[in-house]
């Protein structure tokens, strides 16, 4: 039976190749991923391995509010430098600032590529053991000098001797470009990001921390261990300040980047299965026409012997082959995928470290286990129904298999599973607790709706084809009445068909009209708040902008209630909380809607004065005067009182948590710097006023002017890239599905060759066979759509409708576009088979058995 399954696949080349792409793709997916995710969490680690060579201890600032905190520490006091030198334990000692360092090309704006983060940083080449850039040309930078990675300046054609403004703390300084430097091993890409380095003095004063270190790198004598020597300095450590040894450090600064490479690889992985869910249909589909074409020969193997047992074991076996080789092709391809990847995220602003492409053992363990598994799953109910051929079938044309006994409970248990996944995922949604029980709910209920809307979806063909097949026996004539007809003549297969699409097209329109509506929710909460003409943000929209902006802009004539909005973090209540702080202005700049205070709150809450939003007061029982205490990352925790509580509009606003006034946030967090400032101008938005703002900011080129329309559009930019790169991702399950289609209708051809004989006997012309396979394959393809649009829209609506800053908003335009998406993608998935059914020989059509 071995022998006769092999042979067997060799036989049916094509329609095995077909099959099998489906898994392919998925396993491309998973192997893409792993080998993506790994060599960013390589390169991370050996940038951070880099950065510590020949630490043995790294004392730090301890944030009080977050223990894992690895960013933006509070920064101590210098004077700890010479009393950790002085430990005898102590073999060297460095201290260093870093901050954000704009390097402003010479066309007056800030370099950048694909969003990478602009790193500045002190030197100090006087001690080479703690130094993990190389100085490649010219030397190390003395006072307002610096010195730049050697790939951004061959990038934009930056020499040694140059001069170039960088922009920090405060407006754009001129410096010297004394040197270039490389980071780490010549094989490390730190994927776009640019690197300034600066004596201390001059970094210290351009990070405006004049008198503090965010870091003391320590070296230990030869004969003292590492834990004498952590000791040691844990015995001179000031209040709010932490050591740790090289290595714990290199792994605490790796966690943030080790947390976003898990959230990458899971995310990814995701579209992966879903396309092996799709596949898994495909599959089944695949297998179950092969063997309804095959039940003389399964009959035939009956008749000579062959038991039910060896009849399972055959086809199990012919399908472990085929996933077999595709999950190995797929595991190559994924090689491939993982290029493109890397070419996405860049072009779309994300761009990532990379240190090559590493094929991991656990890549190939996975990918292969996961596609000859779901390879195996999927043939599980067409291999049982390939024994349930009657041998007397090898002497009878035309003999079909009989059904299971269980199949007339089919339509009431598909639509019994579809309904317990809205129950599972209602629950996940409204009633679980938790996140693990709330996305293990959601996660399971999502699934039995795919299979259960999957499988109850041929109940549904007939009557959803009799609408959609009427403009095909309009614009055809009687090839768009057999189309119509060929796509409802065994619902079962059609619908598995159009299942597969659904899939793909539900998760489309889910995501669509989810990102759709947290636009419409921020457009419209902005709409209803902003009072103000202007606001300036980062060219990126997101990195924070210096409190010097703020000052220019307030010293500028003709320039009226700015308000520099400000972000932290805190811990109350026993949690931590976004916290944010404004100037005094901001009843000139936002119109809330309070439930407690007025308008006066913004520009009256002095040292201790704060506002909430009316359910964080709510669930923590605040009212107007109403006092506690918050932790801020310093250790300090001052008391404040509730001055006012508002009704945030859907769509959320700018203010966190508590929002308290600038000037008592300017004590406790160093550096200060703004989210975003506010402003009015005399005459309001104008041209004359945008030239006018331009100028008063010529010395911010990371400074963006923009209006009420701009910021709008500006903030919501990010979405839109997120949704490109969903798009990509769900394109491959919807291709999948595609495939299916095309497979289904090369099956289909062989199954009624004769059918198409004799149609082409009586006068079907091949022009009129193309148009009815064509029609076929886009009314198909048009079910899927229309069972995946609804579906979509009934779970982003529930998604929704759980999220209270969101609205419901319809992208009707979208939902058309995939509606004719679907229809093209069917054309082209038909132009194959009905080439093929098109050169059917007539006579030869009609001795086929």
């Amino acid at each position: 039976m071995r022998s006769v399954a092999l042979r067997g696949l060799l036989g049916r080349k094509l329609r095995t190749i077909l099959t099998a792409f489906a898994i392919v793709l998925g396993i491309a997916t998973i192997s893409g991923t792993f080998v993506l995710t790994d060599s960013i969490t390589h390169a991370f680690n050996a940038i951070f391995t880099s950065i510590y060579r020949g630490t043995d201890a790294s004392i730090t600032g301890r944030s009080a509010v977050s223990v894992d905190a690895t960013q933006n520490l509070p920064p101590f006091d210098e004077s700890l430098l010479p009393k950790v030198k002085a430990l005898p334990e102590v073999q060297g000692a460095i201290g260093g600032v870093a901050d954000i360092a704009n390097l402003i090309g010479k066309n007056g704006k800030v370099i950048s590529f694909g969003g990478a983060p602009h790193l500045g940083f002190s030197v100090d080449p006087t001690q080479p053991q703690f130094n993990s850039l190389t100085l490649v040309d010219g030397k190390w930078p003395g006072s307002n000098e610096v010195v730049i990675d050697r790939s951004t300046a061959h990038k934009k054609d930056i020499n040694v001797g140059d001069t170039i403004r960088i922009e920090a703390q405060g407006s754009a300084e001129p410096f010297r470009v004394s040197g270039l430097v490389r980071f780490g091993s010549t094989s490390l890409d730190i994927g776009g990001a640019t690197l300034a380095g600066f004596d201390l003095a001059t970094a210290q004063r351009l990070f405006h921390k004049q008198g503090k270190l965010d870091q003391i790198r320590v070296s230990k004598k030869a004969a003292v261990s590492e834990p004498q020597l952590l000791s040691a300095i844990r015995e001179v450590l000031p209040p709010q300040t932490q050591v740790k040894s090289g290595i714990e450090q290199a792994d605490t600064d790796a966690g943030d980047t080790n947390a976003f490479t898990s959230f990458l690889q899971k995310f990814l992985l995701s579209f992966g299965f879903i396309a092996l869910f799709v596949g898994a249909f495909v599959i089944a589909n695949s297998l179950s026409i092969t063997i309804t074409q095959r039940t003389r020969e399964f009959a035939t193997l009956r008749t000579i012997g062959a038991s039910r047992r060896q009849i399972l074991r055959s086809v199990l076996l012919e399908s472990f082959v085929i996933g077999a080789l595709a999950s190995l092709a797929g595991l190559l391809l994924g090689l491939a995928l993982a290029k493109f990847l890397f070419w996405l995220f860049d072009s779309l602003g994300f761009t990532l470290p990379t240190t090559g492409l590493p094929f991991k053992g656990r890549t190939i363990v996975v990918s292969l286990v996961a596609g000859i598994l779901v390879t195996m799953i999927a043939s599980l109910r067409p291999a049982r129904r390939a024994t349930r051929v009657p041998p007397i079938a090898a002497v009878r044309e035309g003999a079909t298999i009989p059904p299971g006994r269980f199949a007339r409970y089919r339509p009431v248990g598909s639509a019994a599973l579809a309904v317990l996944g809205f129950i599972a995922l209602i629950f996940g949604l409204f009633g679980a607790s938790g996140t693990g029980p709330v996305l293990a709910f959601m996660g399971i209920g999502t699934v039995l709706i795919f299979v259960g809307v999957a499988l109850f979806s041929a109940q549904l063909i007939r009557p959803i084809a009799a609408v959609l097949g009427l403009p095909a026996e309009r614009l055809a004539g009687a090839p768009g009445v057999l189309a119509r007809e060929n796509a409802t003549r065994n619902t079962q297969r059609t619908g598995s068909n159009a299942g597969a699409l659904m899939i793909g097209l539900t998760l489309v329109t889910l995501v669509t009209m989810l990102a759709t509506s947290i636009r419409a929710s921020f457009f419209g909460a902005v709409d209803k708040i902003w009072i103000a003409d202007y606001a300036v943000t980062a060219q990126n929209n997101f990195d924070l902008i210096p409190t010097a902006i703020d000052q220019t802009l307030r010293q500028a004539p003709g320039v009226n209630n700015v308000m520099g909005v400000r972000s932290g973090e805190m811990r109350a209540f026993g949690a931590k909380h976004s916290l944010s702080a404004i100037q005094p202005g901001g009843s000139h700049i936002f119109l809330l809607d309070w439930t407690a205070g007025s308008q006066a709150t913004f520009d009256t809450l002095g040292p201790r004065g704060a506002f909430t939003d009316k359910d964080f007061a709510k669930k923590h029982h605040l009212s107007l005067g109403s006092t506690f205490r918050m932790l801020v990352p310093g250790g300090e925790q001052p008391e404040l009182t509730i001055k006012g509580i508002f009704d945030p509009p859907a769509g959320g606003s700018p203010f966190g948590a508590i929002t308290i006034s600038a000037s008592t946030f300017d004590k406790l967090y160093t550096p200060a710097q703004n989210q975003f400032v506010f402003f009015n101008v005399d005459g309001g938005v104008s041209k004359a006023n945008d030239a006018k703002l331009d100028r008063i900011l010529d010395g911010f080129p990371n400074a963006k002017v923009q209006d009420r329309d701009e910021f709008k559009k500006n903030q919501a930019s990010f979405l839109g890239n997120i949704l490109n790169i969903l798009y990509v991702l769900l394109a491959l399950s919807v291709i999948v599905s595609l495939f299916g289609i095309v497979n289904t209708l090369v099956l289909t051809i062989f199954e009624r060759t004769r059918e198409l004989g004799m149609l082409r006997a009586v006068g079907m012309t091949r022009w009129q066979v193309r148009w009815m396979i064509g029609l076929e394959s886009v009314v198909t393809a048009l079910i899927g759509a229309v069972i995946g649009i609804a579906l979509g829209i009934v779970l982003s609506v529930l998604l929704i409708v759980r999220v209270d800053f969101l609205v419901v908003s319809w992208p009707v335009v979208s939902l058309i576009v995939f509606a004719l998406v679907a229809v093209v993608a069917g054309l082209v998935a038909a132009i194959f088979p009905a080439q093929r059914a098109a050169r059917l020989n007539v006579l030869q059509a009609l001795q086929y058995e």
